[in-house]
């Protein structure tokens, strides 16, 4: 990681959006966080069991902070040498602007079912919050946000060769999948979810996506369940539709090219190089397979160092991790076709990444439920949250909505510019 300039603890700061600078002000905790009844909180928050732990809400906030508790994992190592996080001594006071109202942290969290929320500047935590007696110790699942885990890993392989090319197909590296749809897409379609195979994915329970989660985990196992899905409806690489099952055929790719375990590779050339200071888990199907599309667990902090490396283009210490070519065409709005990145929307997908439009590179790992970390390279800002949402979908919801805004009213307070007095109201939908 390139130096990073430290931010004295007088430094006067423009969080406010609808004011000034508001001051340092010590950690609140007086408000009661959204439907702690509901979540389990007279039972302890327990978590739930193989066959509840992601639709039930009852058991959400337990099973997304003991997942490999209930299903078997493999553990990814923690560092030797750890990252350092220096924490400011009072927490920093932020308001942001949200469907005409100023709200704070308290406000957000009364709002939200947030189970950690962590804001980093310059490599220094400003915010670290915790609900629902979760603690800096256990590791939050991330859902999702294991997508961009993997679309690290494939640039690192592509980076020493084990990968030749984004435009080799799939099958080149899983040779099992040569006469399916998914085998003949290449690797660059896969990583934008432009495949064009037919694959839906809602949530429901009875989508596609549980019919291929049911398939991986029975004799069939993932490449079995993947052949399930054979139709391609559209062109590779013209149409973007979210599809896991999409991630799964590339953690195949990944695994077989560096003759890895994914869970081991992630390890040796991603988790340990950042600095992770506690061991990370990945869930892992019957067959051995990581489950690539989601299911990695680590502690807030941990996820706070990942988007700190992201922040600073991959690097640590003047040492490359993850290529920043490649992380910066994974995750700028402007390297990908309108396809990917289409006007009057505001968000885009890249390399299993979300990303933002704007004049400065702005992205985000997001998984469902409300798991999210935004990165902002140009200001060394990240924002990492973790959740037990009422709907799997949160751009649907408010979550996912006052989370933009939020995003916004830090973005707005650490312009670099110093021009923005007031960020804009981001009540737009959200992905």
């Amino acid at each position: 990681m390139t130096p990073m300039t430290r931010m004295p603890r007088t430094t006067a700061l423009t969080w406010a959006v609808a004011a000034a600078v508001s001051g340092w002000l010590a950690i609140s905790s007086a408000h009661a966080a959204p439907d702690e009844e509901l979540l389990g909180k007279a039972k302890g928050y327990p978590p739930g069991s193989r066959a509840t732990w992601f639709m039930d809400e009852t058991v959400r906030v337990g099973s997304f902070s003991n997942l490999d508790r209930i299903l078997p994992s493999r553990t990814v190592k923690k560092s030797d040498a750890t990252l350092p996080l220096e924490k400011a001594a009072e927490e920093a006071s932020l308001n942001y602007k949200f469907q005409g109202k100023t709200f704070t942290i308290d406000d957000y969290l009364s709002h939200q079912r947030a189970t950690g929320l962590l804001v980093i500047k310059d490599g220094r935590i400003l915010v670290e919050r915790y609900q629902y007696e979760r603690t800096k110790d256990q590791r939050l699942l991330s859902n999702s946000m294991a997508k961009s885990i993997v679309s690290m890993g494939i640039g690192i392989a592509l980076r020493d060769g084990s990968i030749r090319s984004l435009d080799d197909n799939a099958a080149d590296y899983v040779p099992e999948l040569k006469d399916n749809a998914y085998g003949q897409t290449k690797i660059r379609d896969l990583l934008r979810m432009s495949s064009g195979v037919h694959y839906s994915e809602d949530y429901s329970g009875n989508d596609d996506s549980a019919k291929f989660s049911r398939a991986q985990m029975s004799p069939l196992g993932t490449l079995g369940a993947i052949k399930l899905f054979d139709d391609r409806e559209a062109a590779p690489g013209t149409r973007f539709r979210y599809a896991s099952i999409e991630t799964t055929v590339l953690g195949l790719v990944l695994g077989n090219a560096t003759g890895k375990h994914v869970a081991d590779y992630v390890a040796d050339r991603i988790w340990q190089p950042l600095g992770a200071e506690s061991a990370a888990t990945w869930i892992i199907a019957p067959d051995g397979h990581e489950r690539f599309a989601g299911s990695f667990n680590a502690t807030l902090r941990d996820w706070g160092r990942l988007g700190v490396l992201l922040a600073n283009d991959g690097v640590r210490d003047g040492k490359e991790i993850v290529p920043r070519e490649y992380l910066i065409e994974a995750t700028d709005w402007h390297r990908h076709p309108a396809a990917f990145a289409p006007k009057g929307r505001g968000f885009g997908y890249g390399y299993q990444f979300w990303t933002f439009g704007g004049d400065s590179r702005q992205f985000a790992l997001l998984g469902v439920y409300g798991q999210a970390i935004y990165v902002d390279p140009k200001r060394k800002l990240v924002l990492v949250h973790t959740a037990a949402a009422r709907n799997a979908r949160i751009g649907n919801e408010s979550m996912g909505v006052e989370l933009r805004a939020l995003w916004s009213g830090l973005v707005a307070a650490f312009d670099t510019a110093g021009a923005a007095a007031a960020a804009p109201d981001a009540s737009a939908r959200a992905p």
